[in-house]
């Protein structure tokens, strides 16, 4: 697969259309639109969901891609669901090739495989907001198999829509309460979920469910290992592990309880 934005200033190729693809994925879960920071170091995507509960931390550095032109410092703004649609449409063995038009400033995105699919759409205006990484000092940190906390995950579902995630250190639990029924799911160190677990001190937070299947069911394909971040009352932080060449990490704001 190939992918490049060409236009004299910034061009890239890749030949790994599944990870591109899966990446593309796990962005939209949780924005439409976004703008990429495109330097001659690699691409940028830092970006917050409508609602600004969630954000998403996003880079590839240029070793990621067989080729990396970048001529200046650009920014490309580009409606992430629709550029989903088409990579969707894509085989394994299919290549792929995006062009920045620079007259026009439309997006031309080609799909060569058993025959040649040519698309094009418009770029958006850039945003100039910019998304600092929140200021939080964690006290806990887990590193866990994505499907471990993805089942942990189905099971508070089926009693609420959030759940209270805790740590200390012996054990990562869950906690779930809803109006029939309750739940707790616990894992223990050492198990075959939680691979590793270090804490200054106990944790605790509560988070909305909705947000975080989003995000899980969206990363399982990308990444087998996740890292969780946590401190008492604060945003969290899950660092899906990539290779050397990339970052996918998300925080998630807590659910303010009230007594």
């Amino acid at each position: 697969m190939m992918l490049g934005w060409i236009n004299m200033t910034f061009n890239i190729k890749t030949a790994d259309a599944k990870r591109l693809k899966d990446t593309v994925a796990a962005i939209a879960a949780l924005i439409d639109e976004g703008t990429f920071n495109l330097s001659a170091d690699g691409i940028l995507l830092r970006a917050m969901d409508p609602s600004r509960v969630a954000m998403v931390d996003f880079a590839w550095t240029k070793s990621a891609f067989e080729e990396y032109t970048c001529y200046e410092p650009a920014k490309l703004s580009v409606n992430i669901a629709e550029i989903l649609k088409l990579l969707r449409r894509t085989a394994k063995e299919d290549s792929v090739q995006l062009t920045l038009e620079e007259k026009t400033g439309r997006l031309q995105v080609i799909i060569r495989g058993k025959y040649v699919r040519t698309f094009n759409m418009p770029t958006l205006q850039a945003t100039e907001e910019e998304f600092p990484v929140p200021k939080v000092t964690f006290n806990a940190k887990a590193k866990m198999t994505t499907d471990g906390l993805r089942q942990a995950l189905e099971d508070a579902a089926l009693v609420s829509d959030h759940v209270k995630i805790e740590m200390d250190q012996e054990k990562l639990m869950l906690n779930a309460t809803g109006d029939i029924m309750g739940a707790t799911i616990e894992l223990q160190k050492g198990s075959e979920s939680v691979l590793e677990l270090e804490t200054k001190e106990p944790a605790k937070a509560t988070f909305s469910l909705s947000y975080l299947s989003k995000i899980i069911n969206a990363t399982t394909a990308i990444s087998e290992i996740v890292t969780i971040e946590l401190s008492t009352d604060m945003p969290l932080r899950l660092d899906f592990n990539q290779p050397k060449d990339g970052k996918l990490a998300y925080y998630l704001a807590p659910r303010i309880e009230t007594e």
